[in-house]
């Protein structure tokens, strides 16, 4: 099985970025064929300018991208919530690599999904309380990501572990969630 980590957090000092790290570590120490994205060192220009009416040229970072979630069985996606939902640069990097032919194929209907027979783990953290997110907001990022982006596609299961409240949680708490993480990496859940 093949696993790409896919860290959406701008900033390689977060949280996240840890997170992706440990996923990665538990993996290797498996000897899990993994390898991971940091959607901060790709160059792309995250608006999909024209829309779906004309496909922009691909930087050869999103190519490389492309390539790696195609050939991947298990794609792990990093991210923290803002303001309910991704990070622009997530967002964006989505908007320019799901395109028609690369993921879903448009025909009359609903679209042939060409990501069949790959699984998913969502790992997201949140400044928000989980039952502010599930109860309240009723867990948008996650409907997004699972049945809007990823089932879209045609992934099969997609499971997830939502990490909350990071802001000002203590050491304790953030070694805990590595630790809880790393194991899914040995796992390659």
């Amino acid at each position: 099985m093949k696993i790409l980590v896919i860290n959406g957090h701008p900033d390689p000092e977060s949280y996240n970025y840890a997170l992706s790290e440990a996923y990665y570590k538990g993996a290797q120490e498996e000897g899990l064929e993994i390898q991971i994205l940091h959607l901060k060192d790709l160059e792309f220009n995250p608006n999909l300018k024209f829309g779906y009416r004309k496909r922009s040229t691909l930087e050869p970072d999103l190519e490389k991208a492309i390539n790696l979630m195609n050939e991947a069985d298990h794609l792990v996606w990093i991210f923290p919530v803002w303001w309910a939902s991704l990070p622009a640069l997530l967002k964006g990097f989505i908007d320019r690599s799901f395109l028609p032919g690369i993921t879903y194929a448009p025909q009359k209907g609903l679209p042939k999904k060409l990501w069949k027979g790959k699984t998913a783990r969502l790992i997201f953290t949140s400044d928000s309380p989980k039952w502010y997110f599930r109860l309240y907001l009723h867990r948008p990022v996650l409907q997004q990501m699972k049945k809007g982006v990823l089932q879209f596609c045609g992934v099969g299961k997609v499971k997830y572990t939502h990490i909350s409240i990071v802001k000002n949680s203590t050491d304790t708490f953030r070694n805990k969630y590595l630790e809880k993480v790393l194991l899914l990496g040995k796992g390659g859940k």
